[in-house]
């Protein structure tokens, strides 16, 4: 028996119980609604169950598996295809969201050493917790060892401070530094030097001094130099940047096609798909990076090897990414390799521009934030 004639049952309802069309088949035409009744069977619920859980994970892996050819969902969406795969909308705030959470994370590695802190999320905040336990500072048996061993935290601690706001939560941790170190010397009988943390914060400081303006401008000095001259900090920045910096660029992607591609007949809308599958491989390939990075600080003392194998592709996907551009171009758009690779030329630097632009604009905020 077909799976059709399975569906039109005797035992199937004449019309659709959802919006009372007649059925023509085992699916109502008009609403979608399945003849079936799963809560007059047994068998039928567990056939729902699956059927609905299978037709979800498909389209998921399969628009995840397709979107790492470039092109391929895009032309196919645009053909008709769409329900094969989750709309382009969608799939690109799913993975924007995704990301930008794992660069909170995981972009700048918090310190691990002795009196390290650690970092957690709960609402979408940085948590970075008091020194774990004091176990360094116990051992140190002199005022010097004390020094020490702050200023080896202070340095471990100084990684996180790429993490775009999470300043608050590491001015925590350094007064916790700087308490574990200041009981350890009294338990030593020694007086404990002033710190720089026992002085009031800025956003307190600074009404009684130069006013608001002139706490912000304290604060972005302070930040400018912790990363001045460490490239590191600057490229962590950066990558943190990078997920809200390319959400806020796909309408304008979408706009650079429209203009280039302006007699091809294309929507501006259909651009958007364009450039909403494009920025999500992108987004996929940032996730990945984040992933590897996170990956790569857990194994790096203990499996060399792996840990190189995961930089290398974090290489190869971030050098992925205008090589995916370019072919996804060139497949959706369908013209000659010298036109398309002069059109690419003009998008590239047209959005490298921008791209810059929009994201020292997120790093500057965020060093205000900080």
């Amino acid at each position: 028996m077909s799976h059709t004639a399975h569906h039109a049952a005797p035992h199937a309802p004449a019309a659709c119980e959802n919006c009372g069309t007649r059925l023509q088949g085992g699916y109502c035409h008009l609403c979608g609604q399945s003849a079936h009744n799963p809560l007059r069977h047994v068998g039928h619920a567990v056939e729902e169950v699956f059927e609905s859980f299978w037709h979800l994970d498909g389209r998921v892996f399969r628009t995840l598996r397709d979107l790492f050819v470039p092109g391929r969902v895009a032309a196919a969406y645009l053909a008709g295809h769409r329900v094969r795969y989750i709309a382009p909308l969608r799939l690109f705030v799913i993975l924007t969201a995704l990301t930008v959470f794992v660069a909170k994370i995981l972009i700048a590695p918090l310190a691990d050493g002795p009196a390290g802190a650690e970092a957690a999320r709960g609402d979408g905040h940085v948590i970075v917790s008091a020194p774990r336990g004091g176990d360094a500072f116990a051992q140190a048996d002199s005022a010097e060892a004390v020094e020490k061993v702050r200023s080896e935290a202070l340095a471990e601690l100084a990684q996180a401070e790429s993490l775009p706001f999470a300043g608050p939560a590491l001015a925590s941790a350094r007064r916790a530094i700087d308490d574990a170190a200041n009981a350890r010397l009294r338990a030593l009988g020694t007086a404990a030097p002033a710190r720089p943390a026992d002085a009031p914060d800025d956003a307190q400081a600074a009404p009684a001094a130069d006013g608001a303006s002139g706490a912000v401008m304290q604060r972005l000095e302070r930040n400018l130099g912790r990363i001045d001259g460490d490239l590191g900090a600057v490229l962590r920045f950066l990558l943190g940047a990078a997920p809200t910096t390319l959400f806020l660029l796909v309408p304008v992607f979408a706009l650079l096609l429209k203009c280039l591609y302006a007699f091809s007949g294309r929507s501006y809308l259909e651009h958007v798909v364009v450039a909403l599958y494009s920025h999500a491989y992108l987004m996929l390939a940032l996730l990945l990076i984040f992933a590897c990075a996170g990956a790569d600080g857990w194994l790096a003392g203990r499996a060399p090897a792996l840990s190189a194998a995961l930089g290398w592709a974090s290489g190869l996907l971030g050098g992925s990414m205008p090589v995916y551009l370019l072919w996804m171009q060139r497949r959706v758009y369908r013209q000659s390799w010298p036109m398309t690779l002069l059109k690419y030329a003009a998008v590239g630097i047209a959005y490298t521009v921008l791209f810059a632009f929009v994201a020292v604009g997120a790093i500057g905020f965020s060093l205000f934030a900080m």
